[in-house]
């Protein structure tokens, strides 16, 4: 699948096949997220891998909309040194989703919004903060579903040289 075909079908899934990921597919998911720029090149990123269901089902008490996190086959959690900017983080995720889309794999980003739980169920370090967690699976039936949301037109999307000005 060409990059852009890619960028654009895909869709955040939280329904899996109960197929594991193989873990050469697995290394070049982690690969793409390590392969993301980050401010400075200070490379404040860091991946913990979580395929244990009782693992897995403790880090979903850590946030609030997190109940399909136990049902997935594999959970990456992105984690970043406190003081780095949460954008960096944003790219990994992004790169590590679109990647595994182009092999079939679905994701979903996963909101942690309870830090000091997800730091003791991760045995983080003190300077260390989960900027999120990413679930992966082969999509149930075969291709990940949409929930029929459409989005907005590129014409009211983007804006030119100011706010509210359109495309001349």
């Amino acid at each position: 699948m060409d990059v852009y075909r890619t960028i654009v079908t895909k869709r955040d899934t939280r329904d899996y096949e109960e197929r594991t990921i193989a873990d050469d597919v697995l290394r070049r998911i982690l690969q793409a997220g390590r392969m993301a720029g980050s401010s400075k090149n200070e490379q404040p990123i860091t991946a913990i891998v979580v395929r244990d269901g009782e693992q897995k089902a403790a880090l979903a008490d850590c946030g609030d909309f997190t109940a399909h996190l136990p049902t997935s086959p594999l959970v990456v959690v992105i984690v970043r040194t406190e003081g780095s900017r949460p954008f960096d983080a944003g790219r990994t995720a992004q790169n590590m989703m679109v990647a595994a889309h182009s092999w079939g794999i679905a994701s979903c980003p996963v909101g942690i919004q309870h830090d000091d739980r997800a730091r003791e169920v991760l045995g983080l370090p003190a300077d260390q903060i989960v900027a999120m967690a990413v679930t992966f699976g082969y999509p149930t039936g075969g291709r990940p579903q949409a929930r029929g949301e459409s989005r907005m037109p590129v014409d009211s999307y983007a804006h030119w040289e100011r706010w509210g000005q359109r495309e001349p």
